[in-house]
């Protein structure tokens, strides 16, 4: 922990230091009431050890700019003029606890090893809060036939262990299920780990999946765990099966039959335990009678099959879409969609589907006063929706101020792209590969594109 302690006995101070030091501490030492609001001015500590009589400000005042600037952090106050009062006025202003002096060290560090027990259970109950929070907003959103359908069939299949395959259109939530069937499972306590097969270069594919040994290739300086052996108990998550190339196909059969995989330079086979999830932005059986997939590997991979309708094929579902998105987005979990809005997301085809949806969710929540119908992703828009495309043509101009008002279609092009990305790149928390998962693009066409744009 970070912990200010404000002493004005020198003494007292630098041995206080050296114990709480010893004990792996971080110490901030003030000698008088105002270094010590200095202090907590300029950093933030999460625990402050202050004694109550000070030169300048008292350790009351120091106790009430710490709870001003950060509620969570704790006070203990130390004073040789104990009294009822002073000790209740000190936790009726919110110190976590006071101590007599003279005092001995341990009096001091089973107070701090107490707050660092407090901190622990409070830091473990976010995570779990966040967790379960993520789980909410991963939920499936919808009560459309298909969509109930899917469900009960996610509740059915997902106590076993066998292969699921997802087939549906980009943007319908493939991943969003898988994450559901493993949600529901046994594993479920276990690794998650999803791979886009597109976003890795063909020639680390096979590295990437089933790990390497050191010294395997150049540039292998160590061992490197495949996706594989980093779901060894869980459930793995392979995106856009259909792009997997044919050299790899063969290598996942073997995986699949024998549930040992073999690292790259290796020689040996490491056993590995895993629910193998797969997706398909296209109707696999189509690649099988072009050749393009292996047959067998097919059948392999099919054994639960899931489909996901396009929103199109669910529109009564838009209404608790767009709840839910903006409940995601912005914590308001009453919000109430307009007639004439309804009506125009009704009418558009969403090419894109949900995830072009959430895209339209959250630029009606940054441009509020914008009609629905200019957010959506179709310069064309709805066949049914929002009239000609394009103004019509005027009979007279001036190119010189139409030139200088207007960007060229090159650069405006360049920038809505350069936007996606940042945007993109915002959302995956600068994670390259999630950013490309989010704008359906493979990592090498991003990464060549940021290039582009920073140079």
């Amino acid at each position: 922990m970070k912990i200010l302690l404000v002493e004005d006995e020198k003494m007292t101070r630098v041995a206080l230091s050296n114990t709480l030091r010893k004990e792996g501490q971080e110490v901030v030492p003030c000698p008088d009431g105002n270094l010590a609001l200095s202090a907590l001015d300029n950093d933030r500590f999460d625990l402050i050890l202050t004694d109550l009589n000070l030169p300048g400000p008292d350790g009351l005042e120091v106790l009430t700019r710490a709870r001003e600037i950060d509620p969570d952090a704790k006070v203990i106050i130390m004073t040789a003029y104990a009294s009822t009062r002073t000790a209740v006025e000190a936790l009726r202003n919110g110190a976590y606890d006071y101590v007599i002096k003279p005092f001995q060290p341990d009096e001091i560090l089973a107070r701090v090893r107490r707050i660092e027990q407090l901190q622990a259970v409070v830091e473990e109950n976010r995570i779990l809060r966040r967790q379960l929070q993520d789980k909410r907003q991963r939920r499936i959103v919808g009560n459309s036939p298909g969509m109930k359908h899917l469900v009960k069939t996610i509740e059915t299949v997902a106590p076993s262990d066998y292969n699921v395959l997802i087939q549906g259109q980009s943007g319908t939530g493939k991943e969003l299920v898988a994450r559901a069937v493993h949600d529901a499972s046994h594993r479920k306590d276990a690794p998650f780990v999803a791979v886009n097969c597109t976003a890795i270069p063909e020639s680390l594919l096979e590295s990437e999946l089933f790990g390497f040994k050191k010294g395997a290739f150049t540039g292998a300086i160590d061992n490197h765990a495949g996706y594989f052996s980093r779901a060894d108990g869980g459930s793995i998550f392979l995106d856009d099966i259909d792009d997997l190339p044919v050299t790899v196909q063969a290598k996942l059969l073997r995986v699949i039959q024998e549930r040992e995989i073999e690292p790259v330079g290796g020689g040996t086979t490491e056993a590995v335990d895993f629910r193998l999830i797969t997706a398909s932005k296209v109707d696999l059986k189509d690649h099988v009678a072009g050749g393009r997939f292996r047959e067998d590997l097919y059948y392999r991979l099919n054994v639960i099959p899931l489909h996901l309708p396009t929103l199109a094929e669910r529109k009564e579902d838009i209404p608790d879409l767009v709840r839910h998105f903006v409940a995601r987005h912005t914590g308001k979990e009453d919000f109430v969609l307009e007639p004439d809005c309804f009506e125009a997301l009704l009418e558009y085809d969403w090419p894109g589907n949900v995830r072009e949806l959430e895209n339209v969710v959250e630029r009606m929540m940054a441009m509020p006063g914008v009609p629905v119908r200019d957010l959506f992703d179709s310069p064309l828009r709805s066949a049914s929706g929002a009239g000609p495309a394009f103004p019509p043509k005027s009979k007279a101009f001036d190119i010189e101020s139409a030139a200088a008002e207007i960007p060229t279609y090159r650069d405006y092009i360049a920038g809505c792209e350069a936007e996606l990305i940042r945007s993109a790149l915002e959302r995956a928390d600068g994670n390259i590969t999630n950013a490309a998962r989010i704008l359906d693009l493979p990592r090498s066409t991003l990464r060549s594109k940021m290039e582009k744009f920073d140079s």
